[in-house]
């Protein structure tokens, strides 16, 4: 999206209202704008309209030129951030191809202009890159937005200021999970943010696999030695002078996954093109901290390999040690992401402790199916041993609209990690398989330090239908809720 601004009167052809439903009957939410409400109703109802969330209806009209109904769900005199978020998006969505539109939904506050503004931003993106001869039948996304307020105070555009910032480093996580592995490896993707994070003025630290090898990650070394794409270790810092808190963020980067050696069946290794998802999660959410100039201090670390197989490839019944010292037995080389992982979390708390110790540490992670099983493809989980730190995330995530769900670290599952010849296996049992892998993360971790472990493997990348501001392919998700998590921290002095 070109540009979000705010007005006081409709200056485009495409003007979004909202619709909602009450006992069976329609009815319009067009904030300050005044309609011949009946007209339109009847018109609505002939069409068939029910209001309902996701629901976009175009109605013909004179001046604007057409008008869009966007649901809202059920009737209500105030309308959650996240409906306005959603119904935003979908009009931005349908919207493809338009130059400017005008949103005129029920905004009331400032906390609900910035709701409408993220839906109207996010909605508005498309991936086509690699489209050839195709390229020009696809719809550009949206333009520019004009939301309709009666506000403009500092806030309020800070908070379209926010939601453009948002938008542009979400689209970053989607275009970085949407490029095929044959145009992202471990070394391309590297590059391609330290170019990023060097325009802001941010530390950029990038290990190759020579000096992976030789100072000891052998969780990231291990999992990338059956590619012709070598591993690298990825760390972009943010330190500003009146940081007052200072986190670690550790996204897992498998560029392509095909299992290795225990190799995945065909069906589904296209959308292993994700596995990267929390390194791109993480990476976005430093980039967006600095834009914003938030005061804390924040390190991103994104171990990046792609498991490959080949006669270089790591074995079931390797062992490896990670950085650090720790042994651990791969039983299954498919079960890569949390070695990757255990080498930078290690090293981020070594890092943290030397420059003052760390208030928190999060990773993130497209990390097992189990995942998707018991929370399907639209929620995330949340894991830690700190449970004030994970209700202030999930009281951020909350704010932010994205769905993530605490999970228990069960002790009576720890054991079937145990290895008969190494510190641990990198599997344990299979029931619970979201739940062991957390506790296989948590060995790596100083139990002093606050944790929390997000597992994103369903909620990153969309195989379905686009919905709300959420479109096909990667989703971008987890940003939303540690750019309000970090807001939170910073502002707890």
């Amino acid at each position: 999206m070109k540009s979000i601004k705010l007005t006081k009167q409709i200056n485009t052809d495409f003007l979004v209202l909202g619709l909602a439903q009450n006992n069976g009957k329609l009815v319009i939410e067009s904030g300050l704008t005044k309609f011949d409400e009946k007209k339109l109703l009847v018109v609505l109802a002939n069409l068939g309209a029910t209001g309902n969330a996701d629901e976009v209806v175009k109605v013909p009209h004179t001046n604007p030129q057409t008008i869009i109904f966007t649901g809202l769900g059920k009737s209500n005199k105030t309308y959650g951030h996240e409906t306005l978020r959603r119904a935003a998006g979908a009009a931005s969505r349908a919207l493809a191809g338009q130059k400017s539109a005008t949103f005129a939904l029920p905004i009331l506050n400032s906390q609900d202009l910035a709701a409408v503004a993220e839906g109207a931003a996010l909605g508005a993106y498309s991936f086509t890159e690699f489209r050839g001869s195709t390229l020009k039948d696809q719809k550009t996304p949206l333009g520019d937005s004009e939301i309709l307020s009666k506000l403009d105070s500092i806030e309020a555009k800070n908070a379209i200021k926010r939601a453009l910032v948002l938008a542009k480093n979400s689209f970053l996580i989607r275009d970085l999970i949407n490029t095929p592995p044959s145009h992202l490896t471990p070394s391309s993707f590297a590059i391609r943010i330290k170019k990023i994070a060097l325009t802001l003025g941010l530390k950029v630290e990038i290990l190759d696999e020579k000096v992976l090898k030789s100072k000891g990650y052998g969780g990231i070394t291990g999992v990338g030695q059956g590619s012709a794409n070598p591993p690298r270790l990825l760390r972009i810092s943010y330190k500003p002078a009146k940081a007052r808190k200072h986190l670690a963020l550790v996204g897992k980067g498998i560029t392509f996954d095909t299992g290795g050696l225990a190799l995945k069946p065909a069906n589904g290794m296209e959308a292993m093109k994700c596995d990267m998802g929390g390194a791109a999660a993480v990476i976005a959410t430093v980039l967006a901290a600095a834009e914003l100039k938030l005061p804390i201090a924040i390190d991103a670390w994104a171990p990046l390999a792609e498991n490959m197989v080949s006669d270089n490839a790591q074995r079931p019944s390797d062992i490896i040690t990670i950085y650090g010292g720790k042994t651990v037995e791969v039983l299954n080389p498919d079960a890569e992401g949390r070695l990757v992982l255990a080498d930078a979390l290690v090293r981020a708390e070594e890092v943290g402790k030397a420059s003052g110790g760390l208030d928190g540490i999060i990773d993130v992670a497209t990390l097992t199916g189990a995942q998707v099983v018991a929370l399907g493809t639209r929620t995330s989980a949340v894991m830690t041993n700190d449970l004030d730190f994970s209700g202030q995330f999930l009281s951020a995530a909350a704010k932010s609209g994205e769905q993530f769900w605490p999970m228990p670290l069960p002790e009576e599952l720890r054991a079937s990690l145990d290895s008969p010849v190494a510190d641990i296996a990198n599997i344990g049992d299979r029931m619970g398989g979201m739940l062991v892998a957390g506790l296989f993360l948590r060995e790596f971790i100083n139990p002093q330090t606050p944790w929390l472990h997000l597992d994103i493997a369903g909620p990153a990348y969309n195989e379905g239908e686009p919905h709300g501001y959420t479109p096909v392919g990667g989703t971008g998700v987890a940003l939303a809720s540690l750019l309000c998590l970090l807001e939170s921290v910073a502002s707890n002095k």
